[in-house]
């Protein structure tokens, strides 16, 4: 535990603050100042009745138990060993070792006895008594062997290539051996904060074209070798050896395949690629997952900060930039990162389809180091938050995704061919393909009690925010299901599908991850302070809050327990807040012992079926935080804060470890506060020196399993 406070300083404020807790310097930078622009959904949607559907609740919440494969939550049943993966043709193989579990294994819900964590602005990590913590990695630290050291004085893009980039976010922690000493570290390194990176920052159009370089290689993604201290929930990176696992994906030079039924496309060809399959990097990767075969999801998120040149463009281009929040008004708008001085592919007048090569789901197969990442087109192009995969009773993968924008949509995607749950060579290159082709689907709710919702968050007579739902086909069978739309335009233009089909808006749907026990869906919506006002979308019983800063938890259950079917139900277990104000909810619990909680952002399961919660601008006055809850047996709706993360940070990941043993967190901008800078930093996290985003492991000192 830290106990440094926060140090006040002159320039903070609640000047500084905008929309939800966030900090102006955090929407600048991360996002491109979105709420300042225009809502890129201006549809006007119609719902579905109350009566649309007539499936029964209470016997779909009976359904069966399901054949599960791996979330992106360290938690795995029926999870395949890997044998001798292959890369693409001409690449390197490696062998992987043998590996039987993703996680411990629990039979039944399990207490969580951990004294909650109470809420503060400490400038430190802060774990209940009986824990402790350390850093993992922090930006700048070796990851390629032979990389230089960290000089904050002289970066440079060649040693950023080969360092710790900036701002991770996703975790996924991957086993290398059976007896749980080594594992792989895959993180995703969403995007970069010039004025906290760069001392006696001259501000963006003083940067060098070296120092924008530089940037573009702390995008991207690391994946670091990792061993276990001792007997303990304690990992530290490998530093000595070969380490032939240790990679660097940047946004400046990797290489990337684009697959599915959009790849070759004219949408996606350039000058610099005219075959329109293979594409230069990766940006503003945020949550992700890891799928049953073993691989890496990341997605591709605010990507529409990184382009210029917009504001020449003609219908219909002018419409599409629109509604991914391509600014067609102001060739450098508020948030721009001019990218374009160091590389001309940003500059959408020279290469008007170069934005279309971003936005989609990326897989990496970390086991394989000479593989090339490929960008699967058949999972849509959107504002990606993550994929999470479970695998269907049929043998299908399907992947679960949301759109993290205001009023944007959730979506799934079913592949074409079954999983193969050999662990053989051939399997393995088999299930490499799973995500080239399938189905695409978005949602459209229907509600019980549409006429009670007035926008308070006051729960219906029925004692639920609940009803029904349809998955509606984009793509199906290899055609496209939207009129007026080919396959290709489906894909790369997703949002627009989804508005001409009717889809529900959502308050910035983020992490989507099926819980592995249950199998049923659990959605972080953070917030949506545009919820309500006139001209915009009223709130409804799946968004029932109007000017919703706070966020809830979404949860789906497919219609008997079929993730490949269209029907389902929802309900919402968690509305976030203040436990004290009447518009929060947890699941019936008494809120006077649960934790305040707000900003939802992503979310974990451990052995025993918990839901763990990383949250992202705490609109609650304190830091952000991890925090896990019950969803069944006595302790149910019991939200408890496990820990929180150092001043001005943002909570990301999390990953609870294999073996229940261990947490991990990303650290993500600790000290990005409006003022701030190398010189005057508003955090010293981790070094005592300026901030550094890093990631972080919190374990149990009797060696017992995490929470419980």
């Amino acid at each position: 535990m830290s106990d440094n406070p926060r140090r006040p300083l002159p320039f903070i404020g609640a000047a500084n603050v905008t929309h939800g807790g966030r900090d102006r310097m955090t929407c600048l930078y991360r996002c491109g100042n979105a709420c300042e622009h225009p809502v890129p959904n201006q549809s006007d949607n119609p719902y579905f009745t109350d009566e649309m559907n007539a499936v029964s609740r209470r016997g779909v919440m009976r359904a069966g138990a399901i054949v599960l494969g791996l979330a992106g939550t360290g938690i795995a049943a029926g999870t395949p060993a890997f044998a001798s993966p292959a890369g693409e043709a001409g690449e390197p193989d490696v062998v992987v070792p043998e590996v039987d579990t993703y996680a411990a294994k629990s039979a039944e819900p399990s207490q969580l006895t951990f004294k909650a964590v109470t809420p503060n602005q400490v400038d430190g990590i802060v774990v209940p008594n009986g824990y402790d913590h350390a850093v993992v990695i922090r930006w700048g630290d070796e990851v390629v062997p032979g990389a230089p050291r960290f000089n904050i004085a002289k970066q440079s893009a060649e040693a950023q290539s080969k360092q710790f980039g900036y701002n991770n976010d996703f975790v996924a922690v991957l086993p290398l051996d059976r007896r749980g000493e080594r594992a792989l570290l895959v993180c995703n390194h969403e995007y970069t904060n010039e004025d906290l990176m760069f001392p006696n920052f001259p501000g963006i159009d003083g940067l060098s074209v070296e120092q924008l370089r530089t940037a573009m290689a702390a995008h991207g993604m690391s994946v670091v070798e990792l061993e276990r201290v001792g007997d303990t929930g304690r990992w530290t990176p490998v530093t000595r050896g070969w380490r032939r696992y240790n990679r660097r994906i940047t946004a400046l030079s990797t290489h990337f395949k684009v697959t599915g039924p959009a790849a070759g496309s004219d949408l996606l060809k350039t000058a610099a690629d005219p075959s329109g399959r293979d594409v230069i990097g990766t940006l503003n990767n945020c949550a992700g997952g890891v799928t049953p075969w073993g691989t890496i999801l990341s997605g591709e998120e605010n990507f529409n900060q990184y382009f210029v040149g917009a504001e020449t463009a003609v219908e219909p281009a002018k419409t599409r930039f629109n509604r991914y929040g391509i600014d067609t008004v102001n060739r450098y708008p508020s948030g721009s990162r001019k990218w374009d001085r160091a590389d001309a592919r940003f500059d959408l007048t020279k290469n008007p389809n170069e934005a279309h090569r971003f936005g989609w789901v990326v897989e990496v197969d970390p086991f394989t180091p000479g593989s090339t990442p490929r960008k699967h087109t058949a999972l849509g192009r959107v504002k990606h938050e993550g994929a999470n995969v479970i695998i269907a009773k049929n043998g299908k993968a399907v992947a679960y995704m949301g759109d993290d924008e205001r009023f944007d949509y959730l979506y799934k995607f079913v592949s074409d061919k079954k999983f193969d749950s050999g662990k053989s060579y051939f399997a393995r290159r088999h299930n490499l393909t799973l995500l080239e082709s399938g189905s695409l689907y978005v949602a459209k709710l229907g509600f019980t009690s549409a006429a009670e919702i007035d926008g308070s968050g006051k729960l219906p007579a029925d004692g639920a925010f609940n009803g029904t739902g349809e998955w509606v086909a984009l793509v199906k069978d290899g055609k496209s299901q939207v009129p007026g739309m080919s396959v290709e335009e489906v894909l790369v233009f997703t949002r627009l599908a989804g508005d001409a089909v009717g889809a529900t808006k959502m308050d910035r749907p983020e992490d989507v991850e099926p819980n592995p026990k249950t199998g049923k869906i659990y959605v972080a919506l953070t917030n949506n302070t545009a919820r309500g006002p006139a001209g915009k979308a009223p709130a409804d019983e799946a968004n029932p809050r109007t000017n919703n800063k706070h966020g809830h938890i979404f949860e789906i259950t497919e219609n008997n327990g079929d993730h490949t079917g269209t029907a389902f139900t929802w309900t919402i277990p968690i509305v976030c807040g203040d436990p004290k104000d009447p518009a929060t909810y947890f699941m019936g619990f008494d809120k006077t012992q649960v934790s305040p909680i707000s900003c939802p952002d992503n979310v974990a399961f451990d052995g025993a079926g918990n839901l763990w919660i990383a949250t992202d601008g705490n609109a609650l006055g304190t830091n952000d935080g991890l925090f896990a809850v019950p969803l069944d047996g006595p302790e149910k709706g019991h939200l408890k804060q496990f820990l929180t993360v150092p001043y001005g940070a943002e909570t990301c990941g999390p990953w609870i470890h294999g073996d229940n043993r261990s947490a991990f967190v990303a650290v993500q901008h600790p000290g990005e506060i409006s003022g701030a800078s190398v010189e005057k930093p508003a955090s010293n996290w981790p070094d005592g020196d300026f901030a550094k985003p890093g990631i972080a492991v919190a374990w149990r000192l009797d060696g017992r399993n995490i929470g419980v």
